[in-house]
């Protein structure tokens, strides 16, 4: 299978993804291309993808090629690795063949992951499972005795203008079905209010769909600029180690912001923050709920979010539990459409009933003789 289209590049895929367009050749440098990564490649219909990396080593069963696979989007591995320093944003290329062509000239070589060889890799993965979870147990344990202040109290938060205590709270990230999730819980949205954060790129999703965050959490590196001018309140998370990359954005795009400060991702900073702050409920959509999920973070991601979830506890629903459990509540305009079809179904019986026409024409008839006289009486 041939692919042809004009490069767009970046390291980093979430960046990538905000200014690919479709039929662009995705170029990106992603190893172990995650599912959600991937799926935001797939919502820009690339071409195709080409990839720096190795999509899938094979170290875990990472989602991403089957992603783009099921999309109809092909994926190559480059063979020649340093092509991506060579080749410039915007230039056309073919790939043939194996081969990615610009002008008629060879540029280098890639491998396509096509069907058979993403199952075989799965596969692979998939046998060294045990050794995950033992890997996963360790790097817990070891996460919990340096950063401890993750399932104990936290350091003090910012405030924040949005009330938070005693109510719900719908927790948006970028991550596997995000978008889907969120629709289906649009009913208990609109019914219930619940305070809206985005977790970066997010925040775009809840845009998306027509809410507007009240608080947007994170580095801010996958927010696009006109959600983060749309009026929520900007928390920028900072690192237990001080580092905190979103500052310098919010900064140059001269947004009040304050900051974060939280161990773990943005993702468990913004669940840190709903429960220290006393929500009833956290409802997350596009969260990781699985080991193929937590895998896909790294093992230092995973682990954070496995502790935060952890301190939470009984006050965490995912998203499809909601919509399953949730019935929402019958509306006024529900009632107004309801009674509005009962009186157009009565004017209806009202115009075809021969005996209803007649005594409307009689009382007609009644009303224009009775206007008569009373003219005649008033002029003679």
């Amino acid at each position: 299978m041939n692919a042809k289209g004009r490069v767009r590049k970046n390291r980093r895929t979430k960046h990538l993804v905000l200014q690919l367009r479709a039929g662009e050749v995705a170029l990106i440098d992603h190893r172990d291309l995650d599912g959600p990564a991937a799926e935001m490649l797939a919502e820009c219909r690339p071409a195709a993808v080409l990839n720096a990396q190795p999509s899938m080593t094979g170290e875990y069963p990472n989602r991403g090629p089957a992603v783009l696979a099921a999309a109809g989007i092909p994926l190559y591995d480059l063979e020649t690795r340093d092509l991506f320093e060579r080749v410039d944003n915007g230039t056309a290329v073919t790939i043939e063949d194996g081969r990615v062509l610009a002008g008629g000239e060879e540029l280098g070589r890639c491998a396509r992951l096509d069907a058979g060889r993403i199952e075989a890799l799965t596969h692979a993965a998939e046998a060294r499972t045990k050794q995950l979870l033992l890997d996963f147990a360790e790097n817990t344990l070891e996460f919990i005795r340096t950063q401890p202040e993750i399932v104990l109290p936290s350091a003090p938060l910012p405030e924040t203008k949005t009330p938070i205590w005693g109510r719900h709270v719908v927790i948006v990230a970028r991550g596997p079905g995000s978008h889907g999730d969120l629709e289906t819980i649009r009913a208990y949205i609109q019914d219930v209010r619940p305070v809206l954060i985005g977790v970066d790129g997010g925040a775009d999703i809840l845009a998306a769909a027509g809410f507007r965050p009240d608080l947007i959490v994170g580095d801010l590196d996958s927010a696009g600029e006109l959600v983060l001018r749309s009026g929520a309140e900007v928390l920028v998370h900072a690192y237990a180690d001080g580092r905190s990359p979103g500052a310098r954005r919010a900064e140059q795009l001269g947004l009040t912001y304050r900051t974060l400060t939280a161990p773990g991702t943005s993702e468990d900073a913004a669940l840190a923050l709903a429960f220290e702050k006393g929500a009833e409920l956290i409802v997350m959509v596009g969260s990781h709920t699985n080991l193929p999920d937590f895998l896909e973070k790294g093992r230092h991601g995973m682990a954070s979010t496995f502790l935060t979830r952890l301190k939470v506890g009984d006050r965490l629903v995912d998203a499809k539990g909601v919509r399953m459990l949730y019935q929402g509540s019958v509306r006024v305009r529900h009632l107004a459409y309801l009674v509005g079809a009962a009186l157009l179904a009565a004017c209806g019986v009202l115009v075809v009933s021969p005996f209803v026409r007649g005594v409307l024409q009689m009382a007609g008839i009644q009303v224009i003789l009775a206007m008569r006289d009373a003219w005649r009486a008033l002029f003679g």
